[in-house]
C-alpha cells in the first residue's frame, strides 16, 4: 500500500474532482454539540484509510452519521467501492457481500453476529493530526452502488460515480440554495445508507457549504434536541413518517430554515400542518435510487414537481425517460408523468406498476391507498395488488391496516363507500404496525408475510 493512501484515487484516467469542497476551517459535522472542521475530518480520513485492506468493495454499515462520512471517503480514497444494502439486516448485508466476492463490512460498534471480514473502525480522536490536502477522486471512480429498498420486489444494484454524485449535488444544492443560501447545518432522520440520506446528509457536507448532525435521531424529542446544538439556519431532512410523528408529539422544535422530505408521498395535509406549526417551508424532492434526486416542489402550495437544471423528461405509455447530468443515458422510470411549463414542470399521474384493472374497471393504487388512510381512525395501512391470480383469474387487492379499536368489517364498511367494490381488499388483515423500514418504506416479502402468517 502507498504511504500516502490520498495518492490512490487519483490513478484512475481522467478528469479528477475533490473529495470535499470550501475552506478547511469550515464545519463539515457536529459532534457532541462540537464543530468538526474539514481539516480534522480529512485527518480521520486519512487515519482510516491506512487501515483498510486491499479490496474492491466493503459494505458500510456505520450507525453514527459522522463515523460513516469517515468510513465513505476513506473507501473512496482507497479506490473501493461503497456498497449500501437496502437495510442493515444480516441476511441483507450477506446477500450484497455474495455478489461481490472478496468484499468486507466495516463499521463503528461492535456488531454479535458480525459479517465476514467485518473491520471496527478506530475511535475517531479529534485530537488527531489535521489534513490540508484535499483528495481529488476520478470522474469515473464507482464509489457506490446503492440498492434499491425491495417494495417492488428484489432489491437492484446501482452503480454510482464519483462524477454522477457531484452533479447530482448539484441540483439539490441549488433547489435549497434559493431559499435558505448556500451554508446550512443539517440534521436527517433518515440512515446514510439509502440514496436519499447519501445525497442529502454525506454528499452535501462534502460538496457544498453544509454540516450534518453525526446522529439520526428518532423520537420526536430527540430530533429538536440535536437541532439544539447546532447553529442556524437549521433544515431537517427528514420523511412523511416520521414529520408526522413530530406533528402529533407536540414537541417544540428550534427555528428551522426549511424541511426536506421524500421517500413516500407527502399528503398535503402534513405538510400545511408542519409549516404552520413549526414556521418553515417544506420541500419535497422526487427520485430514484437509480435516478437521485431530480425534481423538487414545496407541497403545500405547488401541485407541479420542477425539474433541476438540465433534467428532461420523456414521457413514454408505460412510465418516463429521465435524462440528468448525473446519468451516463437515460433511465426509464414506471412513473407516469405529464409535462407543463415548456417542459420544465411535470405532474405526477401515478405509476405504471401502480395502474389496475379488475373486471374492466381501472384505478390507480395509489389513490386507493390515499382512499384507506383517510378513512377516521384509520393510522395506517397499505393496499397492494397480489402476485398470484385466484380461480377466476383476477390478481386480487390485499390490505393490512392499523386502526386501533376499529374491526376489519368497520373498516371494510369505510372502504366500500370509497372505492368501487372490484378493488375491495381480499383479504384485509387489521394488525397492530406495519413493517416500515428505517426510510418508512414497506418491503414486499415482510408485508406478503404477514398477510399469510395466519
Amino acid at each position: 500500500m502507498s504511504s500516502n493512501v490520498f495518492e490512490i484515487a487519483g490513478r484512475a484516467p481522467g478528469p479528477r474532482l475533490p473529495l470535499l469542497v470550501g475552506s478547511l476551517s469550515r464545519p463539515v459535522a457536529w459532534r457532541a454539540g462540537q464543530p468538526v472542521s474539514a481539516a480534522v475530518f480529512l485527518g480521520h480520513v486519512r487515519q482510516v484509510a491506512s487501515l483498510l485492506p486491499d479490496a474492491g468493495s466493503a459494505v458500510n454499515l456505520c450507525e453514527d452519521r459522522y463515523a460513516f462520512l469517515v468510513a465513505f471517503a476513506a473507501l473512496v480514497v482507497r479506490g473501493q467501492t461503497n456498497l449500501l444494502p437496502p437495510s442493515r439486516a444480516p441476511h441483507a448485508v450477506d446477500e450484497v457481500m455474495a455478489g461481490h466476492p472478496g468484499s468486507y463490512a466495516i463499521g463503528e460498534l461492535d456488531l454479535s453476529p458480525a459479517p465476514a471480514g467485518y473491520l471496527r473502525m478506530p475511535a475517531l480522536d479529534d485530537g488527531a493530526p489535521v489534513e490540508t490536502e484535499v483528495p481529488m477522486i476520478a470522474a469515473d471512480a464507482v464509489v457506490a452502488i446503492g440498492y434499491t429498498s425491495g417494495s417492488t420486489g428484489k432489491p437492484k444494484p446501482n452503480v454510482k460515480t464519483w462524477g454522477s454524485f457531484v452533479d447530482s449535488n448539484a441540483g439539490n444544492a441549488s433547489m435549497l440554495g434559493k431559499s435558505i443560501g448556500k451554508a446550512f447545518d443539517l440534521v436527517a432522520t433518515v440512515p446514510p445508507q439509502h440514496m436519499y440520506g447519501m445525497e442529502m446528509s454525506v454528499l452535501m457536507p462534502l460538496l457544498s457549504e453544509v454540516s450534518v448532525h453525526a446522529g439520526r435521531p428518532f423520537f420526536p424529542a430527540d430530533v429538536a434536541a440535536a437541532l439544539a446544538t447546532m447553529p442556524e439556519p437549521r433544515v431537517l431532512v427528514t420523511t412523511p413518517v416520521h414529520l408526522r410523528a413530530l406533528v402529533e408529539s407536540g414537541v417544540v422544535l428550534p427555528a428551522l430554515a426549511a424541511f426536506v422530505s421524500a421517500t413516500a408521498p407527502m399528503p398535503v395535509e402534513l405538510a400545511t400542518t408542519a409549516e404552520r406549526r413549526f414556521g418553515a417551508p417544506l420541500y419535497e424532492v422526487f427520485g430514484s435510487t437509480e435516478t437521485c434526486v431530480f425534481a423538487s416542489r414545496r407541497t403545500s402550495t405547488d401541485e407541479d414537481w420542477t425539474l433541476y437544471p438540465g433534467v428532461t423528461l420523456h414521457p413514454q405509455p408505460d412510465g418516463t425517460l429521465v435524462d440528468a447530468p448525473q446519468l451516463a443515458e437515460a433511465i426509464a422510470l414506471a412513473d407516469i408523468v405529464t409535462l407543463h411549463g415548456e417542459g420544465r414542470l411535470f405532474r405526477l399521474r401515478g405509476r405504471n406498476s401502480d395502474l389496475l384493472e379488475i373486471a374492466g374497471k381501472r384505478a390507480s393504487l395509489g389513490d386507493l391507498n390515499r382512499r384507506l388512510l383517510a378513512i377516521d381512525g384509520v393510522r395506517d395501512g397499505v393496499l397492494f395488488q397480489l402476485d398470484e391470480a385466484d380461480s377466476s383469474g383476477v390478481r386480487r387487492i390485499a390490505g393490512l391496516v392499523v386502526a386501533p379499536g376499529k374491526t376489519e368489517q368497520a373498516v371494510m364498511a369505510a372502504l366500500r363507500d370509497a372505492m368501487d367494490p372490484v378493488f375491495l381488499p381480499r383479504p384485509l388483515r387489521l394488525v397492530d404496525a406495519l413493517p416500515r423500514n428505517e426510510t418508512g418504506k414497506l418491503p414486499r416479502d415482510q408485508l406478503l408475510a404477514i398477510l399469510f402468517a395466519r
